[in-house]
């Protein structure tokens, strides 16, 4: 597969003096700050401003819920977003960067992108609830919603939701894939970023294994994305639409939880394999082959572009 520029590569470099002494050796190179070093101060600002920023919602906004109710996850994934953003903002203005390079550019296709994904990200979930549902897996059942709450909980959760692809995409595959790219190269930081993007849902109640499995492999599909289309958006829309289609279009378990403000009382009958059990659908077997058409058609539908010669730039 041919290899097209991550914004990184793109970018103008400081050439600073070469380090002498060995402490300065291990701290700096030729283009400044190690991006070892640079990802540690990252994780630092953005875990004190984390635990900063849940202070406040838990003390002067909303106490946290006994169990996570809708408008409070909209709250925290709002609030984390804003901390991720304003990390990468301090540490723009340290590197001499552009905000946008670490992947969530606000000019350009970035819309266009972004619909491109969510219209991606509907399709596959629909096609995956489809074959499970054509071996008797899934029951859309009764309608829960009736009326205007149809609307309101189609916008409450569609709203939700993008802010939930905003946050985790930026943090998984925005400063930190720019940064360890940079010293690792591109594929290795996927991997290693894809594997803790799987581990962390555990922490969802009824997460499984083979559901972070699958989310891993649907970590490195995000991450061709990304290289491919140069940015996050398209991630961002698929990422949010799959996770709407799961929630609430399907209304089954989404990566191990199941919230209130569902369409139907839907159903999930068969093996783990099939259904992904309290995993949801993205356990089940089939959506290792429904993301991996979504990697094929990403593949070709954004095909990758061979990069200059002058724009070629060594990791650091």
């Amino acid at each position: 597969m041919g290899s097209q520029q991550f914004p990184f590569e793109q970018e103008l470099k400081t050439v600073a003096p070469p380090p002498k002494g060995i402490l300065e050796q291990i701290f700096y190179n030729k283009a400044g700050l190690r991006s070892g070093w640079r990802l540690l101060l990252f994780t630092a600002i953005f875990v004190t401003l984390e635990i900063f920023s849940e202070a406040v919602i838990r003390t002067f906004i909303r106490p946290a819920p006994a169990a996570l109710t809708p408008a409070y996850l909209l709250l925290v994934e709002i609030a984390r977003f804003i901390v991720l953003l304003l990390t990468a903002y301090l540490m723009s203005r340290i590197e001499m960067r552009r905000l946008g390079v670490y992947g969530l550019p606000l000019a350009g296709w970035s819309s266009k992108r972004f619909l491109q994904g969510g219209l991606a990200g509907l399709s596959e979930i629909s096609i995956l609830i489809g074959l499970i549902a054509s071996f008797g897996g899934y029951s859309f059942g009764s309608l829960a919603l009736r009326g205007a709450e149809i609307i309101e909980w189609l916008v409450l959760w569609a709203v939700i939701f993008v802010f939930v692809g905003l946050s985790e995409e930026f943090a998984f595959r925005g400063y930190a894939q720019f940064t360890l790219a940079d010293g690792i190269g591109f594929w290795p930081a996927a991997v290693i970023l894809s594997a803790g993007f799987g581990i962390v849902h555990l922490d969802n109640g009824g997460e499984k294994w083979f559901g972070v499995l699958s989310i891993f492999f649907i970590g490195l599909v995000f991450a061709l994305a990304l290289r491919r289309t140069g940015n996050l958006w398209f991630v961002v829309g698929f990422h949010a639409a799959f996770d709407f289609g799961e929630t609430f279009l399907f209304s089954v378990p989404n990566s191990g939880m199941r919230f209130t403000g569902h369409l139907s009382h839907a159903t999930l009958n068969g093996p783990a394999w099939l259904t992904g059990g309290s995993t949801g659908p993205e356990g089940s077997v089939f959506s290792f082959l429904t993301m991996g058409c979504a990697a094929l058609a990403i593949h070709l539908a954004f095909p990758a572009k061979k990069p200059a010669a002058a724009e070629n730039a060594a990791p650091r």
